[in-house]
């Protein structure tokens, strides 16, 4: 098995560096289970780690109804943020397979935070500071076709990430209410606010908390947590930008 979870591990990580896809693991290892699952991402972790990455922080995936209904999975998951992945504002995008851009709410860690048994309240006392962010997505399966096995796999579809510059304090918001507008060219294409993120961004950070802890890992103050796409992701085919109500504006692509 350990053998195994190496080969998946090295193989995923070969199509990101090669910008390649290629069919799911399951479609030749169709009880690929999430422990599993969350093993070979741990190896691509420890793979990059290898190579000289850091890592900065954590990222949900498919924590709105919006993501969970176009991917066809039904449950939440949590993946790795390195340093390779976060981009300064006003950078160009690296070249991926098939990025798409979701716009999310971002948190900056005060003091670690480690479950399981971790609430909304807990976690979110825990947080330093707020801010707007956007996420492109990648992955590394043909025509984005997965299981959430693969997924997990697959570090949540893991590509490039820009946070804003406008950091507030979560007491000061209400994050369920705060509004965003995604724009790709000149058009709006979703609007949304921090409620379709699991009800409240909170309620994300304590999922990722508490299931991080029950595999004995926590999240560590400084990290940055990606709570997931507030809406839908568009194709990066064109700049797409984000109009927070409270978090301020953010531009990736041309």
């Amino acid at each position: 098995m350990n053998q195994t979870v190496e080969s998946a591990a090295a193989e995923l990580l070969r199509r990101e560096d090669d910008r390649v896809d290629g069919e799911p693991l399951t479609d030749t290892w169709p009880d690929l289970d999430l422990d599993t699952a969350y093993a070979i991402q741990d190896e691509t972790l420890r793979l990059r780690l290898t190579r000289g990455e850091a890592l900065i922080g954590v990222k949900l995936g498919l924590t709105s109804r919006a993501k969970q209904q176009r991917m066809n999975v039904d449950s939440p998951l949590v993946a790795w943020l390195t340093d390779a992945m976060a981009l300064p504002q006003g950078v160009p995008a690296p070249p991926l397979i098939h990025p798409r851009v979701e716009p999310e709410i971002a948190f900056v860690m005060g003091r670690r935070l480690s479950g399981p048994g971790v609430t909304a309240a807990t976690a979110i006392s825990a947080v330093d500071s707020v801010l707007a962010g956007l996420e492109i997505i990648d992955s590394r399966y043909r025509d984005f076709r997965f299981t959430l096995p693969d997924v997990v796999a697959d570090n949540a579809s893991s590509g490039a990430f820009v946070t804003g510059s406008v950091h507030r304090s979560p007491g000061d918001l209400n994050l369920a209410l705060e509004g965003c507008v995604l724009s790709s060219g000149s058009s709006i294409v979703h609007t949304a606010t921090g409620a379709a993120v699991q009800g409240h961004p909170a309620e994300a950070l304590a999922l990722a908390a508490n299931t991080l802890g029950r595999r004995g890992k926590r999240i560590e103050a400084g990290w940055i947590v990606l709570t997931g796409g507030v809406t839908d992701a568009v194709p990066l085919e064109m700049s797409v930008s984000v109009e927070f109500t409270h978090l301020g504006r953010l531009t990736v692509g041309s």
